[in-house]
C-alpha cells in the first residue's frame, strides 16, 4: 500500500500539484498511517527538485576555503535523529528526521554532540563557520553557549548567532548546512553536514527507497 501511495504522490508532484494538497489526497485515499503520511512528506519530491538538489548538493573536496552558514537546530536534531535510528536518506539525498519533536530538545547528549559537530567541521577546511540558531527556542542561549566552547576547543575560525529567524539569515549565504527546503531552494549550495558526521561515527541512516522496498 505505501509504495502504491508514494507512485501516486510522485506523479501528482511530476505534475506540478502542490505538495500539501496531493499528499492529503493521497494519504486519505490508502488510509494511511500518521508515520506512513509523516514519512511521505519528508522524502518525496518532484523529480525537478531532485534534481536540483543534485546540482548544489556539495562534496567534501569543494568545501575548501568556504564559509558554511550552519542551520544550527536543524543539525542537531538530524544528527541525533540518525544515532537513535530516526533519520532516513530521502529522495534528494539529504538525510532528514523522522521525529515528530518540532523544536530541538536540550537533553543529556547535547554538549557531546555539538562537539562531535565542532570537530567534524573543524576539518572541512572551511574559511569559516557561521552558526545561526533560533532565540526563541528554549535553552537556545545554553546551546549556543556549548557551541561556542566546542568550536573554540579546535580552534576553528567561526561565530555563533542566535537570530530571530535562522532561515532568513542562511540565505544570504552562499553555502548552507541545513535540510531545510525552504532555505535549500534559495541558496546555492548545500552540504548535508549531519550526514556527513553520521558516517564519520559509522553510522549509515536507511534509504527511504531502502524503505519502501521492505515496505
Amino acid at each position: 500500500m505505501l509504495e502504491e501511495a508514494y507512485r501516486d504522490l510522485k506523479y501528482l508532484l511530476n505534475r506540478g500539484y502542490r505538495k500539501k494538497y496531493a499528499l492529503d489526497f493521497v494519504a486519505n485515499h490508502y488510509r494511511l498511517t500518521l508515520e506512513e503520511r509523516h514519512l511521505l512528506a519528508r522524502c518525496v519530491f518532484p523529480d525537478s527538485w531532485v534534481e536540483e538538489v543534485r546540482r548544489k548538493l556539495l562534496k567534501l573536496e569543494e568545501l575548501a576555503g568556504r564559509t558554511l552558514a550552519i542551520d544550527g537546530f536543524n543539525v542537531l536534531i538530524t544528527l541525533e535523529s540518525i544515532m537513535e535510528g530516526k533519520g532516513i536518506i530521502c529522495e534528494d539525498g539529504l538525510v532528514r528526521d523522522l521525529k515528530y519533536q518540532g523544536r530541538y530538545k536540550l537533553n543529556e547528549n547535547t554538549e557531546e554532540l555539538l562537539e562531535k559537530i565542532a570537530g567534524a567541521v573543524s576539518g572541512l577546511e572551511v574559511r569559516k563557520a557561521v552558526f545561526f540558531y533560533g532565540r526563541n527556542v528554549p535553552k537556545s542561549g545554553v546551546v549556543k553557549a556549548l557551541t561556542e566552547e566546542a568550536l573554540k576547543r579546535f580552534g576553528l575560525q567561526s561565530e555563533v548567532h542566535l537570530v530571530k529567524n535562522p532561515d532568513f539569515e542562511l540565505k544570504g549565504f552562499e553555502t548552507v548546512a541545513t535540510a531545510d527546503v525552504g532555505v535549500i531552494s534559495k541558496v546555492p549550495h548545500v552540504f548535508d553536514l549531519a550526514q556527513y558526521i553520521a558516517q564519520r561515527l559509522g553510522k549509515r541512516p536507511q534509504s527511504f527507497v531502502e524503505l519502501l522496498g521492505e515496505a
